[in-house]
């Protein structure tokens, strides 16, 4: 390997190809956008090709940069995990098990699963994550998470990773018990009021539009997009009253509690699989292991109850 290569090469490389932006990238590292440049740069004249080219849309990745990604990451992540290790020997603690979760998960599937892995494995610390699919992957890869638990992402999100499904899930159209749709669940009529609305980076984005195209119904206009749990919960229940458009395990416990009602609307297409998601070439500690088969028999038991 030639030693010019440094892990600030690496770590630029990376940011920016995850960004689709050296700008973006840039930001994701706390580097200035001249910084990242010549990084870039650097690096190409180190390997004497190039990975990356410009457009008016961002940056794409040249066959070679494809290659040289992979790579690159999987060096980023086995540092990670060696530095995580040093300074839990340092410390005379247990390796600590860092867990991302999308908001359906978190909400509903994975607080049994922390306790049962809690009782099990008293010594390790547990560290979780929420966050959209686009934010997990990216720590996913980089090797500040162990594993993501979420649903299952575009082809392309996925290039690197595995994917154990656990169980599937709809999304919903969730309201106050007391709005005016509950008694005429009508989707064009949703368009009459403010919609809590997935963003581009949620996973359930794409199945969202394409159940509403099937449907001739176009995108709401009075839409405010979040995948916050706390801002879709307090718009559905505030004075606005929206509509609040998401994953079914989100608002299960409200839905259960009478605070919220899902309109009566056959979601049934937009069901999809959760999962765990990994590095494909990581090598999972026991923590992460046991981890896993705790989700999976959990998963088992979940089956697919309320429509999910």
């Amino acid at each position: 390997m030639d030693r010019r290569i440094k892990f600030r090469h690496l770590d630029a490389f990376v940011a920016i190809a995850r960004a689709k932006s050296l700008k973006r990238g840039a930001l994701q590292i706390n580097l200035s956008q001249p910084a990242m440049s010549k990084t870039l740069k650097d690096l190409e004249d180190i390997l004497g090709t190039t990975l990356m080219e410009r457009d008016r849309s961002g940056v794409r990745l040249t066959a070679q940069g494809e290659v040289f990604l992979h790579y690159a990451e999987q060096s980023i992540a086995a540092l990670q995990h060696g530095l995580t290790n040093i300074e839990s020997l340092g410390k005379g603690t247990a390796v600590p098990l860092s867990v991302g979760a999308m908001p359906s998960v978190a909400a509903q599937f994975l607080p049994e699963a922390m306790a049962e892995f809690r009782d099990i494995s008293p010594d390790t610390v547990l560290h979780i994550e929420e966050g959209p699919h686009s934010f997990l992957v990216d720590r996913l890869r980089r090797g500040a998470l162990d594993l993501a638990v979420g649903r299952l992402g575009l082809p392309e999100t996925m290039v690197g990773l595995t994917f154990t499904q656990l169980y599937s899930e709809s999304v919903v159209f969730a309201v106050a018990p007391d709005h005016p749709l509950v008694g005429n669940p009508d989707l064009m009529a949703i368009n009459d009021h403010l919609v809590v609305y997935p963003p581009k980076d949620a996973a359930i984005r794409p199945l969202v539009a394409r159940f509403l195209i099937s449907q001739g119904v176009a995108l709401y206009d009075r839409r405010i997009e979040s995948t916050s749990m706390a801002i879709g919960r307090a718009l559905a229940l505030g004075p606005g009253r929206a509509v609040w458009v998401i994953s079914r395990g989100v608002v299960a416990a409200d839905v259960a509690a009478g605070h919220l009602t899902i309109l009566d609307i056959d979601t049934s297409p937009t069901a999809g699989p959760v999962g765990i998601m990994s590095r494909a070439d990581a090598d999972l500690s026991a923590a992460a292991r046991l981890f896993s088969r705790i989700l999976k028999d959990r998963g088992e038991a979940h089956g697919n109850p309320a429509g999910l």
